[in-house]
């Protein structure tokens, strides 16, 4: 291996680095918890289902400081969740079923990991891709296939289901594309959802950390969110969610944690949709058994928000750090990469943020076998566009020549020196297919996920 003298870097991992976790911060907020007996017994008892009311309502509270909907959020649209992961599992426990649910519709490229969770819930097979143009969803497609399965399922007499269709989507600042989906975009797919009785679930995780695209920008942190949820639009569009005619639950829920601004390890997060929506995701048979999930961490988070020191470690901490790695990255790669024809999507955003960075390499390079050979020949870890098909599905989205590559794990220096090595790996296999007409082969290694994680 030749990879330089800083080691192996890895710029798949999509971990936040650990010196950018508030220890001292979730130190004091659980020290307060615990001091107080009206704060720990209750949790270190069963909680109720919709989790710890304090954490309901300090989130209510940042949430509508945040997005700023036009009336504020009340605590009765959230629910406390286990995390992203976890709820969107009790999602589709609750909301969806496997003999009514026509199909999951899946932006492409996709969070990969989502698929195995649809998988568990009975979807094996029904799981469909829907491509991404430059606002994102490609709504035409979705609609076009929707009516198709609408055709096949009223042939086959499935006309009694929950939700009939199920959409998941990352809006903002998307993992893997870092694409972020345009206002007009999100109308229309709200407008979809209610036509053909669809259910958008999306990841709304890295919503905070966003940054000005022109590192040269004078704007001070960003305390508001540059663009509504999907939630949002479906509460207010044409009447909103619980308009005349309408059954109250809505076609939106928007899945938040707090994985990516305090640590994966809380295991805490929430879930706003109607308060019907909210309060049947809460009768969850998970949660009525055992009780709300993480009610002990829940008090933790209440205090943090309570106190503003989470507010304060975003806005002064983690958005100018990852800010500066983003840079760091971005100036990397003008260097580097985009003279040997490597795109970037969306370049004309104002806002930037979020863990990634998405790259389409230049034809005729294949990106699972440059990530093959960025491995066993320079000690660089990179997520090639294969992983992030829908499985199943995955040859409607051209994923071939894409790349991910994350700027939250490693420091910057290693990830100027990464991008440095995969312009390398580029660089030798655009020369052997100029020279040979064929890249020459890399060493034998049999391709599994496994190898990049």
């Amino acid at each position: 291996m030749n990879g330089g003298s800083q080691g192996l870097i890895n710029l798949l991992r999509g971990w936040p680095n650990p010196a950018l976790l508030p220890v001292a911060q979730i130190k004091a907020a659980a020290a307060s918890a615990l001091s107080h007996p009206d704060i720990s017994t209750p949790g270190l008892l069963y909680g109720p289902d919709a989790g710890y009311e304090p954490l309901r309502q300090q989130l209510a509270k940042w949430l509508t400081s945040f997005y700023q909907p036009s009336q504020p959020i009340a605590p009765e649209r959230v629910c406390i969740t286990g995390g992203a992961s976890q709820d969107l599992a009790c999602i589709l426990q609750v909301f969806s079923d496997p003999v009514y649910t026509r199909h999951v519709w899946m932006v492409s490229p996709t969070y990969f990991m989502a698929c195995r969770i649809f998988e568990d819930s009975g979807f094996h097979g029904r799981l469909r891709s829907v491509p991404e143009d430059n606002e994102g969803i490609d709504i035409d497609f979705l609609v076009q296939e929707i009516q198709k399965a609408e055709k096949e399922a009223k042939l086959k007499n499935n006309n009694e289901p929950i939700y009939r269709h199920l959409v998941y989507a990352v809006p903002t600042f998307s993992n893997p594309s870092s694409m972020t989906m345009s206002l007009r975009r999100r109308q229309q797919l709200v407008s979809v959802a209610r036509q053909y009785d669809a259910l958008v679930i999306t990841d709304d995780v890295y919503d905070q950390l966003q940054w000005p695209r022109d590192s040269a920008s004078v704007r001070p942190h960003d305390t508001e969110a540059a663009m509504p949820r999907i939630v949002d639009i479906d509460r207010t569009l044409d009447g909103g969610s619980e308009r005349e005619c309408a059954d109250g639950f809505g076609n939106a829920v928007s899945n938040g944690s707090f994985s990516k601004i305090v640590g994966p390890g809380v295991r805490t997060g929430w879930a706003e949709g109607t308060k019907k929506f909210a309060y049947e995701l809460s009768q969850c048979g998970s949660s009525k058994s055992g009780g709300a999930p993480s009610q002990l961490t829940a008090t933790f988070m209440s205090n943090l928000l309570q106190s503003g020191d989470l507010q304060h470690h975003i806005v002064t901490t983690l958005q100018p750090a990852y800010a500066r790695r983003y840079y760091s990255l971005m100036s990397a790669i003008e260097k580097y990469l985009i003279p040997l024809g490597v795109e970037l999507p969306q370049e004309d955003r104002d806002h930037m943020g979020g863990y990634f960075v998405w790259l389409g390499l230049p034809a005729p390079l294949d990106a699972t076998k440059v990530a093959v050979r960025a491995k066993e020949k320079h000690d660089l870890i990179i997520a090639p566009g294969a992983m992030f098909g829908v499985k199943g599905d995955d040859d409607v989205a051209n994923l071939k020549r894409k790349v991910r590559v994350c700027f939250a794990w490693e420091q910057e220096p290693s990830l100027v020196e990464g991008i440095q090595r995969l312009s390398r790996v580029v660089r030798d296999v655009q020369y052997e297919l100029d020279r040979h007409g064929t890249e020459v082969p890399s060493p034998s290694v049999e391709w599994a996920d496994s190898n990049f994680r």
